[in-house]
């Protein structure tokens, strides 16, 4: 049974503009320490791959966030959910702490789509029940 759908669309130039302006604590304040250090890594053979990370782990977070119903407010925080991806390559939600908790207390699973283009970033998550 379908809980919840989320879905977002973020612009890679917006990103690349909050990077800008306050550098690594943006990031920081988003990623998690695993995805963190992705970033860096991206980010330090070519820019525009570190951009176009960061911003499809926000578009993630976002759409997860809807699809759970809570948007931005505890238990959901940008920290304690992370992208992570299998072997295959396809992305995953993966919880922490308190919001790990809460999900697995309603018997969740999430299912995460990602794409970018050059100027967007956007995500479709499905959680059911």
């Amino acid at each position: 049974m379908i809980y919840g759908i989320g879905t977002d669309i973020c612009d890679v130039r917006r990103i690349r503009a909050s990077l800008a302006r306050h550098g690594d604590r943006f990031a920081e304040k988003v990623l998690t320490a695993a995805e963190l250090a992705t970033w860096r890594a991206r980010s330090a053979r070519w820019p525009e791959r570190g951009v176009r990370y960061l911003a499809t782990r926000f578009s993630a977070k976002e759409a997860f966030s809807k699809a759970i119903g809570l948007g931005m407010r505890m238990p959901m925080t940008w920290r304690l959910c992370e992208v992570g991806t299998l072997p295959s390559g396809q992305p995953v939600i993966v919880l922490h702490g308190a919001l790990k908790d809460w999900f697995d207390a309603r018997g969740l699973a999430a299912h995460l789509s990602v794409t970018d283009e050059s100027d967007y970033a956007a995500s479709f998550c499905v959680v059911e029940k």
